[in-house]
């Protein structure tokens, strides 16, 4: 059976190690910010290249953590893209603030930094910009915009873990890069986690506070924060499998490698690779004109897919007093993507049975 993501099989790969490794944290008795949890902000912090590293509880929580750290408050303005996972614009909310949504480019369904400079004013106090489904959008562009205005920049990497642009990672360019650690990422462990890299040592100390109810000693309290800690456990599962990113997204662009030799479907419009950019394909996603043909399609074949994203985020209910006018590109593309199985343990033989079943759709 062809799943659309499969956790079980990586987890046969590390299983014993992993086990080994969670069994000697619980007789530790030592489960909350200990030397796992330095150890993976070590060693992502090497990795990515990034000058500080700060885990926390999950991709949200390092998202509104960068956003608290960086003084953001009730009614500022932060510019971000409709077309991401709600926990994006989510993040600005609840820190107050507001989501001003910029149009996306409809070949790579990132942030266009065209339409970012359109919408700086008074109140933009940041731009918020996303790495979607593994591909850099384009930060120098981007850079240059927040830097001319003497506004923010926030990466939100939650898919683009591993992912390069101009050979640099993401999460390195804006003043903070926010990751997530969900199952189904590039790097996943097992159950939600966060990290936040860092540029300047006094958000860095901001943030350390905030991870853990406003102070780093017991008894001190010097801002509302929140309880937004790694534990060990998730710590050890990330650093086993840190060690083998590399070879996860060298499968994961073997899979797209023959997606794009195979799929010959005029009515498919394949990915967009951006040259600047080192793709890691989180997600491969496409686009049709008629979307739910296309499923019903799949759907006779036994074929999973996902959706990422069926409407722009200001359509949301939660939204729906805001009166945020409609965007063309996000509108279209929202539409018409739609994304295929991609994981570095997929058989290529269920690959290649994708391939065909969509040069079969008529």
């Amino acid at each position: 059976m062809i799943k659309l993501f499969d956790l079980i099989e990586q987890y046969k790969k590390f299983g014993k190690t992993i086990d080994k490794k969670v069994i000697n944290i619980l007789s530790s008795g030592n489960y909350i910010l200990g030397k796992n949890v330095e150890l993976f902000e070590e060693n992502s912090k090497n990795y990515l290249n990034g000058k500080y590293t700060l885990s926390c509880n999950s991709g949200t929580d390092a998202l509104v953590l960068s956003l608290r750290a960086l003084g953001i408050k009730s009614g500022d303005e932060i510019i971000t893209t409709p077309f991401s996972y709600f926990a994006t614009s989510e993040s600005i909310s609840l820190v107050g603030a507001k989501p001003i949504f910029a149009d996306i480019n409809p070949h790579t369904f990132n942030i266009n930094p065209k339409n970012i400079a359109k919408l700086v004013n008074k109140k933009t106090k940041a731009v918020l910009s996303v790495n979607l489904f593994g591909q850099a959008c384009e930060l120098d562009n981007i850079n240059k915009i927040v830097k001319e205005h003497n506004i923010k920049h926030i990466e939100d990497c939650a898919q683009s873990f591993g992912a390069t642009y101009n050979s640099k990672q993401t999460g390195t360019y804006g003043d903070m890069g926010c990751f997530s650690f969900f199952p189904t990422k590039n790097l996943g462990c097992f159950g939600d986690g966060g990290l936040v890299v860092v540029k300047s040592k006094k958000d860095y100390e901001i943030l350390k506070k905030l991870r853990t109810h406003g102070g780093i000693r017991r008894n001190q309290h010097d801002l509302i924060g929140y309880n937004s800690r790694l534990d060990e456990i998730q710590a050890a599962i990330l650093n086993i499998k840190l060690d083998y990113i590399e070879s996860f997204i060298k499968k994961r662009k073997k899979i797209a490698e023959i997606y794009f030799k195979t799929i010959r479907n005029d009515k498919v419009r394949l990915p967009f690779t951006y040259k600047r950019s080192n793709h890691t394909f989180n997600q491969f996603t496409i686009r049709v004109k008629n979307r739910r043909k296309l499923e019903l399609h799949l759907k006779k074949h036994n074929i999973p897919y996902g959706i990422y994203y069926s409407m722009p985020m200001y359509k949301y209910n939660a939204y729906k007093n805001n009166n945020y006018e409609p965007l063309p590109m996000v509108e279209k593309v929202s539409k018409e993507c739609l994304s295929i199985p991609i994981y570095p343990e997929l058989p290529i033989k269920h690959a290649m049975k994708i391939s065909e079943v969509l040069n079969n759709y008529e």
